[in-house]
């Protein structure tokens, strides 16, 4: 079975939001704006992807 992956792209910078979501953004592998990293598309990542929603793009293949 092929292992689904998601790419996201960080699209805002994480200066002005609370620390939690700094770190998300750095366990998701982001930490600069126009970074793309692909990881795994399972529930703990897109529950990681929705608290910094407004931070990222999810991009479509």
């Amino acid at each position: 079975m092929a292992d689904k992956k998601m790419r996201i792209k960080q699209v805002r910078s994480s200066i002005s939001c609370p620390a939690d979501q700094g770190k998300t953004l750095r366990a998701l592998g982001l930490g600069k704006i126009n970074r793309v990293v692909e990881v795994a598309d399972n529930e703990c990542t897109r529950g990681m992807v929705f608290k910094v929603k407004h931070l990222v793009q999810v991009l479509e293949d």
